[in-house]
């Protein structure tokens, strides 16, 4: 997963980055709660992290402004304050659960799992990405569109993924490019643009619903609906 963690104390964070990295996770890292609501409203997350006294902003208004946003992402606190009255308040600002410091780090991979689990939960016989009118099946990698099946190649399907688990976000390039081709890939070409074009022509093409793929200028692309042309 990608994992935001938002914490001021340098050795902390360290700590808890390196664990979660040897666990195969991509971790970024803010030190006060200006810079993660940036961080948050500038790019999709699968997990936030986050402690309550945060320099700048602290975290339970740091948790209310995310939510205002109508990001959605899960929300773990971190919070020396363990009362009853402090954890109430951070799961009324919008958290998705806590943990109270100190901690053992097993502690917080099981929060972590719980978490992940608790937001794909959906029927086990079908897995099912939706938005709109369009389906994805995560099991056969098959996309439906008003009944009509759509058969994507890998990275048609590894796009559209990533596209509608993370509707109404504006992606970047880069980070399409890490996500869909990896570290290693070349920026420079325009293989990006011209796999959303494929998938464009695939999704919306023949199909009597709105245009979904937007053109973002100098940004990036957006998964929306959008009844003027983008």
């Amino acid at each position: 997963m990608k994992i935001l963690l938002i914490e001021d104390e340098p050795k902390v964070a360290a700590f808890i980055k390196r664990g979660l990295e040897e666990q195969q996770h991509n971790v970024e890292v803010a030190y006060d709660g200006i810079a993660g609501e940036k961080m948050v409203s500038q790019h999709p997350y699968d997990l936030l992290i986050l402690d309550v006294m945060l320099p700048g902003m602290n975290g339970l208004e740091l948790c209310k402004r995310i939510r205002s946003q109508e990001i959605h992402t899960p929300i773990l606190m971190l919070t020396a304050l363990s009362a009853t009255n402090d954890v109430v308040d951070g799961l009324h600002a919008g958290a998705d659960d806590y943990l109270a410091k100190p901690f053992h780090f097993s502690e917080l991979l099981a929060r972590i799992q719980a978490l992940t689990r608790r937001r794909y939960r959906q029927d086990p016989e079908k897995v099912t990405l939706e938005f709109e009118d369009l389906q994805l099946d995560t099991q056969t990698k098959t996309g439906h569109r008003q009944g009509k099946e759509i058969i994507l190649t890998a990275k048609e399907y590894a796009l559209l993924e990533l596209f509608m688990r993370n509707p109404q976000k504006v992606l970047s390039r880069a980070f399409i490019a890490e996500a869909v081709w990896g570290l290693d890939f070349d920026s420079g070409t325009n293989t990006i643009d011209v796999y959303v074009n494929y998938l464009r022509n695939k999704i919306e093409k023949g199909f009597s619903g709105e245009r979904l793929i937007h053109t973002v200028v100098g940004m990036g692309y957006v998964l929306k609906v959008k009844t003027a042309n983008a």
